[in-house]
């Protein structure tokens, strides 16, 4: 598609095991616009990482391997680049703000030290310059006294902190594309609130694309344009952030709804997790990849995987992975908000209302004080 910055067609990642072949990433397309955010959401070991980490050709070789597709970035397929190529954009136009920042910050390098090396290798900075640089982009992400902690070494900033200067690493040259990978993860929630917030003015301060990955749908409620769900190594819905959490058309994620807290349910309701485990990617099941676990499924489901299409009484752009929200299916006009799920926490509520006392009536003595 012209114009997009992005461009990822039928991506393949494998790794080969001693148990056989893992499809960690099975036949993934999306684009992204310049200044774009995109949230990629779904389980743990859905194939969220690796396709952040197939994009910058980061994947381990051996066990892995990208062994089919395309990732057109800037107008050039990333997989047909040479190492020195790609080492060029990798951390210039496209950085990555790792998860855990513990381990991807080098123990024995100065802050300082490992920010400039990267303004000395991609823009040709000197040491002083590249100093200099440095200090602006940790003011930048709310260091405080900057200049003298620069020379300080990872384990001398808390969790949030080196979170921030992961964050003015990834800033460092200016990418076209940053790829966060659970940015939030290990911090508390003040702290996310602060992260999020920094990621969201960078981006429409230096118009820079976004790719949020996470497992966590309320973080990308407000971070993100649109979102992508992601389970067993497929995308399995596509949609604008505001129309996915208004009219999401896949179990998966009505599942994934359903186990966040709402502020506009009753506060006895229960979360409703989503009953068994992901598939075994060395062997995924040969219908929709979600049928084992689908308190909707048929029997079509079990026998042929459902494409990624639009669906009815959907925008235009909104696709999903579903027999039953497909045209002609049985789910088209369901609202999933009524569906067993909550038919269950209501009959729930009514047993515990029926359990309690009854209310005291005008005029009644209320009984004198339990002894202790």
């Amino acid at each position: 598609m012209a114009g997009q910055l992005l461009e990822v067609h039928d991506l393949h990642t494998q790794f080969f095991t001693r148990d056989g072949v893992v499809h960690a990433v099975d036949g993934v397309s999306f684009e992204l616009a310049a200044g774009e955010t995109l949230g990629i959401v779904g389980e743990s070991g859905c194939g969220k990482s690796v396709t952040a980490l197939s994009l910058m050709r980061l994947i381990p070789q051996p066990p892995g391997k990208i062994v089919q597709g395309s990732i057109i970035f800037d107008g050039a397929d990333v997989l047909k680049m040479d190492d020195d190529e790609v080492r060029g954009i990798r951390g210039n136009n496209i950085a990555m703000i790792f998860q855990d920042p513990m381990t991807s910050l080098n123990p024995v390098l100065t802050i300082s030290r490992q920010i400039t090396e990267a303004l000395e290798l991609h823009l040709k900075m000197d040491k002083a310059e590249a100093r200099k640089r440095t200090v602006e982009l940790l003011d930048l992400v709310g260091i405080p006294s900057a200049k003298k902690r620069m020379d300080d070494y990872p384990h001398q900033f808390s969790g949030g902190m080196r979170q921030r200067v992961m964050i003015a690493m990834a800033l460092s040259c200016n990418p076209k594309l940053i790829l966060a990978d659970e940015p939030t993860t290990a911090l508390d929630v003040t702290i996310q609130a602060q992260i999020l917030e920094l990621l969201k003015g960078l981006a429409k301060e230096f118009r820079t694309a976004f790719i949020l990955i996470t497992h966590d749908l309320g973080v990308v409620a407000g971070m993100t344009q649109r979102i992508h769900v992601m389970y067993a190594g497929k995308i399995v819905e596509k949609a604008d952030t505001g129309e996915l959490f208004a009219n999401p058309k896949m179990p998966y994620t009505w599942g994934l709804l359903r186990s966040i807290p709402r502020l506009d349910e009753r506060r006895k309701s229960k979360l409703l997790p989503i009953e068994g485990l992901p598939p075994d990617l060395i062997a995924p099941p040969p219908g929709c990849r979600f049928e084992p676990r689908c308190q909707y499924r048929r029997d079509i489901c079990r026998e042929k995987e459902p494409a990624l299409e639009h669906i009815p009484n959907a925008k235009p752009d909104h696709e999903a992975r579903c027999w039953g929200t497909q045209q002609g299916g049985w789910l088209v006009d369901i609202d999933w908000r009524k569906e067993v799920g909550d038919t269950r926490i209501i009959e729930e509520i009514k047993q515990e209302v029926a359990q309690l006392p009854p209310e005291p009536k005008a005029g009644d003595v209320p009984p004198p004080p339990t002894a202790l």
